[in-house]
């Protein structure tokens, strides 16, 4: 079974337990042979593999009701993986979604790392620093480094924090917010397993 999550600037496939991304620029689609069953964020990717038969889009077969008409086709596979539980998607851009017993309370969007820290630096070359995911949260910083990773981080952990649910961490910078998140659970493979129950609940294989 290949799965595939389209991304604004990759292809992350999952070929049975070999995961591997391809770049939107440069990829040809029309490559793969197989049946890729696939989630898309991207347009202009989404209008050029719907003439490819072996191209199944797993949207059409997910219940969009029971969310926000604007929300990521991404964020609802990955809420309907879980009963419970706060999702921090730390990619470009950090999304977190609550779910309680199995029904999608709300989410927002936060910056993502790399945004942020191009943020201070624009604002100063004095703030062009990386953020210090080591700095006591519990403590107000006394030196510029610390200083921005705790407004930046801060806000965040209060805010996750406060739904009091099991947190679940996935995206490439899952293992960076892993040291402000102790307790977490990282999951990378998060929306596969998604993607592979929708696959199997409507039987599409």
């Amino acid at each position: 079974m290949l799965l595939c999550d389209i991304g604004n600037s990759s292809y992350h496939f999952l070929d049975g337990e070999n995961a591997f991304k391809e770049s939107v620029s440069t990829f040809n689609p029309t490559s793969v042979t197989k049946k890729v069953y696939f989630i898309s964020v991207n347009a202009a990717v989404s209008k050029r593999v719907a003439s490819l038969e072996n191209w199944i889009d797993l949207a059409a077969f997910v219940d969009k009701k029971k969310y926000y008409e604007t929300m990521g086709i991404d964020r609802i596979v990955a809420a309907m993986a879980i009963e419970n539980g706060v999702i921090v998607d730390a990619g470009s851009a950090i999304t977190v979604d609550v779910v309680k017993n199995g029904v999608f309370c709300g989410g927002f969007i936060y910056a993502g790392v790399k945004a942020m820290q191009k943020t201070y630096a624009n604002i100063s070359p004095a703030l062009a620093y990386s953020f210090n995911f080591e700095c006591d949260l519990d403590i107000m910083p006394k030196n510029s480094q610390d200083a921005i990773s705790y407004g930046y981080l801060k806000t965040l952990y209060l805010e996750v924090m406060s739904h009091n649910l099991p947190i679940i961490l996935t995206g490439g910078d899952a293992s960076k917010f892993k040291r402000i998140f102790k307790d977490a659970k990282i999951d990378d493979q998060l929306i596969f397993n998604s993607m592979k129950k929708i696959i199997n609940e409507d039987g599409l294989c």
